[in-house]
C-alpha cells in the first residue's frame, strides 16, 4: 500500500470515527436538554410545595366577594387526610343471667331516671267541662330532653277525670276522659325533638362520633345508652327530615344558576371489610343559597349530576371545576351552559411561576385584573345588569387578550412542562369561563361550593367512614339542612328542634306545606333564629 493510500485510509476512518462521535454528541445533546427540563420541572414543583407548607396561604383567606387578597402571595391550601384510628372502645362488662321465670317482672329503666325533672307539660282535656268531673288519676309520660350543659326529663301529665255524678251522660261518648296524647318524634320512643337535635349536631355540625357521644351523655348523668338505640334514633330521625331534603333537591335545580363540586367520602363495603373511596356530590342553588348532597352509590361519573338535572328538568348555568365529567354530561347540551372555575385557573399556573416567571406572571397578572374590577363592583354594589355592562366594557378585553395569548404564544409550550399544562387547562376552559360576561349574577369561581364541602372533610377525619350506602345517603339528608342554614344565617339548633317537633304532625301534608318547613321559608317566620354574625365571621 502506498503513502497516499494509507493517508486516504486514515482520513476515511477518521471521518468515520467523527461522525460517530457527532451522532453522540447529538444524542447526549438531546439527553442533556431533556434532563434539563426535567430539573427545572421538578425544581419549580418542589419551590410551589414548600410556598404550600411554609408561605402563606393567599386563598386560605378569601372572602365570598372575592377580594384582592387573592392575589397576595402564591399558595393553595392542602388538606390532608388523618387516618389516625379512633379510640378502642372498651370491652363491654358481660352480665350473668339467671335462668328463672320472669314473668310478672319489669327491669326498671336505669337509662333516665336519675335525670332531674325540670319541665312539666299538663295536658287538659279541651271542649269539656271539667266542673262535672272529679280527677280520678292521671297518666305520665316521660321524654329526655337537651340543653346545652345538660340532659333532663319532661313529664307530660295528662290527668283523667271521671263524672262526678254516674247518672249524668257521658262528654263525648265516654265516662273517663283525657287530653290525647300528643305526636312525639319517635313513636313509644323516649328522645324528645331537642335530644335528637343534639345528637345530629354533635355528629355532623361538631363531628362527635356516637360513641364519643355516649361517653359524653354519662359523663353528665345519663348512663346506660348503647350506640344501637343511638343509630336507631338517628335513623328515624333522618326519616322524618327526608321530605323536606327531597323538597329542597327540587328547588335547587329549579333555579337557573347552580354551582357544583364533588369530594371523596370512604365507606365500608362489606364485602371487602374495608373502606372504599366513594364520591359525594354537593350542588349549590347560588342566587336563593340552597345547598343538597346527593350520593349515588359513590359514583363520580357525569352522568350522576346529569340524572339530577335531567330528573328536574333544569335549565341554566352550571358553574363547575375543570373535572371532565361535566365535560362528558352536558358538553353539547343546549339546556344547560357550563361556567368554569377562575381560581382552579390559576392554580395551574402557580407552579409554572418556577419555571417560567415572566409568562407565568404576566397570566397571573391578568387574572389579578379581573379579580380586581370584581371587588371594585362589590365595593360600589353594582346589580347584576350594572356588573354585566361593567365587565363588557372592562373584563371583556382583559379576557380576550389573554385568549389571543393563549392561541399565539401559548401553543409554543410543551404539555409536558408546566407551562404549557397550564396553557392547555386554561384554553379548553376559556370558552367557558367567558360566559361569566354574559351575566352579571355569574360568579368568577366556584369557591362557595367548594366552603361547602369543607364540614364533610373536617367530618370524616373525626368519623373516618360512613358504615354503609344508606348512612352516607342519611349524611346528605343532615348535611344540606346544615349547610342551608349557613348560608341563611340559621341558628341549626334552634331550626332542628322545629322541625323535628313538627314533622310528625306533617306526615301527609301537602307540598305547599312542607315549603313552610325549608330554612329559607321557615326564618320568615322566626326572626328570633336568625343570628347577626355568621359562623364564617365569627371563624375568623
Amino acid at each position: 500500500m502506498t503513502t497516499e493510500q494509507t493517508l486516504q485510509l486514515m482520513v476515511a476512518t477518521l471521518t468515520k470515527v467523527n461522525e460517530q462521535q457527532a451522532r453522540v454528541n447529538e444524542i447526549q445533546g438531546r439527553q442533556i436538554s431533556e434532563l434539563t427540563q426535567q430539573v427545572k420541572e421538578l425544581t419549580a414543583r418542589i419551590a410551589w410545595f414548600q410556598r404550600q407548607m411554609f408561605g402563606r396561604k393567599s386563598e386560605k383567606n378569601i372572602n365570598i366577594d372575592n377580594g384582592p387578597n387573592l392575589f397576595d402571595s402564591a399558595g393553595v391550601e392542602l388538606e390532608g387526610e388523618d387516618n389516625k384510628p379512633e379510640e378502642p372502645q372498651t370491652e363491654p362488662v358481660m352480665e350473668t343471667i339467671t335462668r328463672k321465670s320472669q314473668k310478672g317482672t319489669k327491669k326498671p329503666r336505669q337509662t333516665w331516671d336519675n335525670l332531674p325533672v325540670l319541665e312539666q307539660r299538663i295536658l287538659e282535656p279541651e271542649g269539656v267541662d271539667l266542673t262535672r268531673y272529679r280527677r280520678i288519676g292521671e297518666e305520665v309520660t316521660t321524654l329526655v330532653g337537651f340543653e346545652p350543659g345538660k340532659y333532663y326529663r319532661i313529664e307530660i301529665i295528662r290527668p283523667k277525670y271521671g263524672l262526678i255524678d254516674p247518672t249524668e251522660p257521658v262528654e263525648k261518648g265516654k265516662g273517663v276522659i283525657i287530653a290525647p296524647m300528643p305526636k312525639f318524634p319517635i313513636y313509644k320512643g323516649v328522645p324528645d325533638a331537642s335530644l335528637l337535635t343534639e345528637l345530629v349536631l354533635q355528629k355532623y355540625e361538631y363531628h362527635m362520633p356516637f360513641y364519643r357521644q355516649i361517653k359524653q351523655m354519662a359523663h353528665m348523668g345519663m348512663t346506660g345508652v348503647k350506640e344501637a338505640t343511638m343509630v336507631g334514633w338517628y335513623k328515624r330521625t333522618m326519616e322524618l327530615l327526608r321530605p323536606l331534603y327531597d323538597l329542597m333537591v327540587a328547588e335547587v335545580f329549579r333555579s337557573d344558576y347552580v354551582q357544583a363540586d364533588e369530594s371523596t367520602v370512604p365507606v365500608i363495603n362489606e364485602e371487602r371489610h374495608q373502606a372504599d373511596k366513594e364520591y359525594l356530590w354537593m350542588s349549590r342553588a347560588v342566587m336563593e343559597r340552597l345547598v343538597v348532597f346527593f350520593y349515588e352509590e359513590g359514583s363520580r361519573a357525569g352522568s350522576v349530576i346529569k340524572a339530577k338535572t335531567d330528573e328536574h328538568n333544569f335549565k341554566g348555568y352550571l358553574q363547575c371545576d375543570g373535572f371532565g365529567g361535566y365535560t362528558a354530561a352536558f358538553g353539547s347540551s343546549a339546556d344547560v351552559r357550563l361556567v368554569n372555575c377562575m381560581v382552579h385557573i390559576r392554580r395551574h399556573w402557580e407552579p409554572a411561576l418556577g419555571e417560567n416567571r415572566q409568562a407565568a406572571s404576566w397570566f397571573l397578572g391578568k387574572i389579578r385584573d379581573i379579580y380586581h374590577i370584581e371587588h371594585e363592583c362589590d365595593a360600589c354594589g353594582l346589580d347584576a345588569d350594572a356588573r354585566k355592562s361593567e365587565r363588557q366594557k372592562r373584563s371583556k378585553p382583559v379576557m380576550e387578550e389573554m385568549k389571543k395569548w393563549m392561541e399565539t404564544e401559548g401553543i409554543h409550550y410543551s404539555e409536558r412542562t408546566l407551562t404549557g399544562q397550564a396553557v392547555t387547562y386554561a384554553y379548553t376552559r376559556w370558552e367557558n369561563m367567558m360566559r361569566v360576561l354574559e351575566d352579571g349574577r355569574l360568579k368568577l369561581d366556584n369557591n362557595l361550593a367548594e366552603n361547602e364541602i369543607r364540614p364533610i372533610t373536617l367530618g370524616r377525619k373525626n368519623y373516618l367512614f360512613c358504615g354503609n350506602h344508606e348512612s352516607a345517603e342519611n349524611m346528605c339528608v343532615i348535611q344540606s339542612l346544615l349547610a342551608t342554614c349557613r348560608n341563611h344565617n340559621i341558628n341549626p339548633r334552634l331550626y332542628l328542634n322545629s322541625v323535628i317537633a313538627s314533622m310528625p304532625y306533617f306526615e301527609k301534608a301537602k307540598e305547599s306545606d312542607l315549603m313552610q318547613l325549608l330554612p329559607h321559608r321557615w326564618k320568615e317566620y322566626h326572626p328570633e333564629a336568625i343570628m347577626e354574625t355568621t359562623v364564617r365571621q365569627q371563624a375568623k
